[in-house]
């Protein structure tokens, strides 16, 4: 169900003569989706970068990352082309299959999204509250296993956005997207609300409260661990820092959007509503719509700040990336020339240089 639909349902069943809120929906979105689009590209193609190039130290809190990088780029590499729709006036021109494809992308990182931060949740749960347990019922494996089952079931659920495409609106003569191609009647719109329930269900409450109770879990350990040795210490705060942003994106762009669009649906059902209701109501479809889609812009901060040594990960590519640059300097420069035995003890360690460089670059093919 996208939001962006229900400001032109509403009109469709209230009032017709409300003062428009074209011009805002479009100059909201087109600068919202991006800013995302630069952070978000930016952002999860560095941190998925450095996930591939060190995929030989990955764990299941890894595979997890590595996934959820990828959803984001694919959500963020379709935003332009709702950029260029609302720079145009709302005219869609880029045929139908892209339509399709950037309702559906959306929606997939959203859920997908939820999911992941659900399963690395329970991961850094199992490893904190259960550390002997968890050396059985964690391993990469089965974290490719979970994946494979997320990527299915959001798949498979958001499929309807695909069925809808663009279409043209007789009004304004303007081919459409992301809106609705005709009047939803009484059955519809229960139809949606039914949905929307279902969805807010499964794709909201209950990984929320898989999360809540896992970091509840986690408090509690760690509260009864501040004896414990030093060495402890280090995954306590990467639990917290974990909590913290996970429980930022929940409730800065997860909750806002759900809560939104079943306060919405509601509103449609009624049969009398007021122009600055109207207005009010549609606004906050726009801002929540770009709240949720800022997700992808939240998930590199978890991989900095919670990843499993990540951070270590960032340290050896940069590394390794500083190495080869003073070796190509290096060996860019001429040799001295002053004495045979001075040319040979510049020789020498280029050769031992390029032969690391060979091997570094050997080791980073992975």
């Amino acid at each position: 169900m996208d939001l962006e639909e229900f400001d032109n349902v509403t009109l469709r069943y209230n009032v017709t003569n409300c003062p428009s809120i074209d011009e805002f929906r479009n100059q909201v979105y087109s600068t919202v989706y991006s800013i995302i689009t630069v952070f978000g590209l930016a952002g999860n193609g560095f941190a998925l970068l450095v996930l591939v190039k060190t995929f030989r130290q990955r764990s299941a809190f890894h595979i997890y990352m590595l996934n959820l990088a990828v959803s984001d780029l694919l959500c963020v590499s379709t935003l332009p082309l709702r950029v260029l729709y609302y720079v145009n006036k709302g005219h869609w021109n880029l045929g139908d299959f892209l339509c399709r494809l950037s309702s559906y992308a959306l929606y997939v990182n959203l859920y997908c999204s939820v999911f992941f931060m659900t399963a690395m949740s329970v991961t850094r749960f199992l490893a904190i509250v259960f550390p002997v347990q968890n050396l059985r019922l964690v391993s990469e494996r089965r974290a490719r296993l979970v994946c494979v089952c997320i990527w299915v079931f959001i798949c498979a659920v958001s499929s309807p956005f695909l069925m809808t495409g663009q279409h043209l609106h007789p009004a304004t003569n303007k081919t459409k997207c992301f809106e609705p191609p005709e009047r939803r009647t009484g059955g519809g719109l229960n139809k949606l609300i039914m949905l929307n329930y279902l969805s807010l269900a499964v794709g909201f409450v209950l990984p929320f409260l898989v999360i809540l109770l896992c970091y509840a879990g986690i408090i509690r350990a760690l509260l009864s661990r501040q004896h414990t040795a030093q060495r402890q210490k280090g995954a306590g705060s990467k639990a917290i820092r974990m909590i913290i942003i996970v429980m930022l994106a929940f409730l800065l762009c997860f909750m806002p959007y759900h809560i939104q669009r079943s306060v919405h649906l509601s509103f449609l059902s009624q049969t009398a509503t007021s122009c600055s209701e109207l207005v009010y109501m549609q606004k906050s479809v726009v801002v929540t719509l770009c709240l949720a889609a800022s997700n992808s812009c939240f998930d590199p901060l978890l991989y900095f700040f919670s990843g499993e040594g990540f951070r270590r990960r960032l340290s050896s590519f940069r590394s390794t990336i500083r190495t080869q640059r003073q070796s190509q300097r290096q060996g860019a420069q001429p040799p001295l020339g002053r004495g045979t035995k001075r040319e040979r003890k510049l020789v020498l360690p280029s050769t031992a240089e390029t032969e690391g460089t060979a091997t570094t670059g050997k080791g980073n093919m992975l």
